[in-house]
């Protein structure tokens, strides 16, 4: 068995995000998904609540965007983390390390 070491959400600016708080996502993990060209963060939760986990740094758990060049046998591979932010179009959270190479 191979274990991979996933990266981390090394910044998320999403404010309207449960998971969100400042510009650090305290999920667990997080899920890439999306279609028609958008990364969007699967793992998106807008609620005033706030939730995850006190202490955590969130790591990239699946990765459904299999056109992007980070994408292996559906993990992300991207060096340094990735960075989720506002998309652009109606999209609340996007994945901006996402590249279509």
């Amino acid at each position: 068995m191979t274990t991979t070491e996933m990266p981390a959400v090394s910044e998320c600016t999403v404010t309207g995000c449960s998971y969100n708080h400042d510009v650090h996502c305290h999920a667990f993990a997080i899920t890439v998904s999306g279609e028609d060209g958008a990364a969007d963060c699967g793992t998106f939760i807008p609620l005033a609540r706030k939730g995850g986990l006190p202490r955590a740094v969130a790591q990239v758990g699946a990765c459904s965007r299999a056109d992007c060049v980070h994408n292996r046998e559906l993990e992300c591979t991207a060096p340094g983390g990735i960075r989720v932010a506002p998309g652009e179009g109606g999209h609340d959270a996007n994945c901006l390390t996402y590249d279509r190479g």
